[in-house]
């Protein structure tokens, strides 16, 4: 055993050291500390996960096939507690899920929780979900049926109820260096003037003044989370530890939260520095020589530009993969304005990209859609980023005449022109305002084909929890005093078990929509052509209403056509093909698409040149 911990330790020293003391100056004891502590949790490791270590170790690229589908739930809202997930396993199994994303659930104070983002103990469960051991139980009967689980680790900062926190606001100095505190406001408003507001309406400001301790500390989301100072390599260390810990619980995907944050310099944006990506390469490091099996799954909300570095690069990677947020947004830009073309613009953007770079592709998630989209390019067609959002917020919140979409703003800046949308899939896409057949069969549609598109895309696929029985908005949190104020729990609503039910009965909206994705992930794991390492390209349809893609592996080729129009429209074809979701139908040289209608299609053995 020593000697794996000593051979992994010899192949990454080397790079490690210069890149601690590229951050930390030539510091030898709080890098000694930091290797003695990985050899501590190297040897903390259970023999049931150095054997999956080893195992994935042989397959390095297990997680880049066509086999995996997620979920993302949260705990309390979907079985109560872990116990409860535990007993729900079949269900999901029966959904397809293989990759579970449990929402964070880490000790949290009950009043100023931010969704589980302020943790107050990141070695504890929150009480009413469980414990560590809980935890631990449930991950290991994942492994044993096949599922890897992925938590959130909350590393930009902690809650104000933290041990460090509490100690530095009783004065405690080595605490205080954990965090950025300040005397008087001088240097925090020289910060101001070049760092943005995450939540300029709820949480203006990036700083926040403690009346009891008489300083300032920096705050860049809410006033009770509180930046930990990565310029502290004892901050560093130890968060490295806690993450570990969770990987040694059994987690299997590490998501690393807000991580373009983590590192501040003034007089810069304190987003995105150079700084960052050295910290996520230690991290990767790190990984590699406890636990090798362990991903790292990066949040990075931003602009592609600003994404991709965040997969390193061949010789040096950190993530192993990213959240696909702007393709996310895309889309729904592209249900609302019924015009593929940005959609498009960023297929090619994305195939551009080496093949190593590997995207979490989804609809929805815990979080709100922000309209960071291309901008400077669709100003080509005269759309202006301020009166564009302001569109897609009226579209998608059903004040826009005609639309079906029901959905709520959050962060509403009416300055700034900036309010991003809340809601669940099936609200958004005109499920909940359906009052007729026919307005409920064309909202199916919408969401299963917004379904198909996410499950045609490169990557590893991903369900929010409710979406694959049609679940609705959730407004019973206006109500509730701790989540009134934060509209991102419209979709955060309790998972509704009698909708479930109804997922066996075939004359439901819930049977049809659950049948039609089951479907979709089981032709998905079956054909090769999804695998992430097939080619993708997106070609032109002859109209903006429907969006054509290309996907190729060996000697398979597939077509996938997304029509977000509410007309009918006819594709030509160049060669004929077999429909992969009605075997045996062959497409002819044309393919007629109802509004909102998609098709998968494999060239037909007899049309191959």
């Amino acid at each position: 055993m020593e000697q794996i911990f000593e051979q992994r330790k010899q192949a990454r020293y080397g790079e490690m050291q210069q890149l601690y003391f590229s951050l930390y100056g030539e510091d030898p004891e709080a890098f000694s500390y930091f290797f003695q502590m990985l050899e501590r949790c190297f040897q903390n490791r259970k023999p049931s996960l150095r054997q999956l270590d080893e195992a994935r170790v042989k397959e390095a690229g297990w997680y880049r096939g066509n086999d995996l589908l997620g979920m993302m739930l949260y705990v309390d809202a979907f079985a109560g507690n872990l116990v409860g997930v535990m007993e729900k396993l079949p269900y999901l199994k029966e959904c397809g899920v293989n990759y579970l994303h449990l929402m964070p659930l880490l000790e949290t104070p009950k009043d100023r929780s931010d969704g589980g983002y302020a943790v107050s103990d990141f070695r504890r469960v929150q009480p009413e979900l469980g414990t560590m051991e809980d935890l631990e139980a449930l991950a290991d009967r994942c492994r044993e049926e096949g599922i890897s689980v992925c938590l959130d680790f909350v590393m930009n900062h902690t809650s104000e109820e933290h041990s460090w926190a509490k100690a530095a606001r009783a004065g405690d100095p080595i605490a205080r260096s954990r965090y950025f505190f300040y005397d008087n406001w001088e240097e925090p408003n020289r910060y101001e003037q070049t760092v943005p507001q995450v939540f300029p309406t709820t949480a203006p400001g990036n700083f926040t003044y403690l009346e009891d301790a008489g300083k300032i500390v920096m705050t860049t989301f809410y006033p009770y989370q509180w930046d930990l100072n990565y310029r502290n390599p004892m901050v560093f260390n130890d968060m490295t530890e806690n993450m570990l810990c969770l990987a040694n619980r059994g987690i299997n995907v590490i998501r690393l939260d807000a991580v373009p944050y983590i590192w501040k310099e003034l007089g810069t944006s304190c987003r995105n520095l150079p700084q960052v990506h050295t910290l996520v390469r230690l991290m990767r490091l790190a990984c590699e020589i406890v636990c090798p099996s362990v991903l790292l799954l990066g949040e990075v909300v931003m602009e592609p530009s600003k994404v991709v570095p965040y997969f390193g690069t061949p010789e040096k990677p950190e993530c192993h993969m990213l959240y696909n947020v702007t393709t996310m947004a895309t889309t729904w830009h592209t249900l609302a304005t019924q015009d593929t073309r940005l959609l498009r613009h960023q297929i090619d953007q994305i195939s551009q990209l080496p093949p190593d770079c590997l995207f979490q592709n989804y609809l929805r998630c815990h979080d709100d859609i922000g309209w960071g989209l291309d901008y400077p390019w669709l100003g080509q067609f005269g759309i202006q980023e301020v009166p564009h959002k302001k569109y897609l917020n009226d579209w998608f919140t059903g004040t826009w005449p005609g639309s079906p979409s029901r959905g709520e703003l959050y962060n509403d800046d009416p300055r700034l022109g900036d309010a991003r949308l809340c809601g669940t899939t099936a609200s958004l896409c005109g499920l909940e305002s359906a009052e007729t057949p026919e307005e409920q069969a064309l909202a199916l549609r919408r969401d299963v084909t917004l379904h198909a598109w996410m499950l045609s895309q490169s990557g590893i696929p991903v369900l929010y929890s409710g979406d694959e029985v049609g679940q609705l908005n959730d407004y019973s949190y206006h109500t509730d005093p701790r989540k009134a104020a934060d509209s991102r729990y419209l979709h955060r609503g309790r998972f509704r078990w009698e909708l479930a039910e109804r997922r066996k009965n075939p004359d439901t909206c819930q049977g049809q929509l659950f049948v039609a994705l089951k479907n979709l992930e089981t032709v998905r794991k079956t054909e090769s052509v999804f695998r992430s390492d097939a080619t993708l390209t997106a070609f032109d349809t002859g109209t903006i209403h429907v969006l054509g893609i290309r996907r190729d592996f060996e000697d398979t080729h597939f077509v996938g056509l997304f029509n977000f129009s509410a007309e009918q429209e006819t594709v030509p074809l160049t060669e004929e093909y077999t429909d992969l979701l009605q075997p045996g139908q062959l497409t002819g040289r044309s393919v007629n698409l109802l509004p909102y209608d998609f098709r998968w299609l494999k060239l037909a053995q007899e049309g191959r040149t």
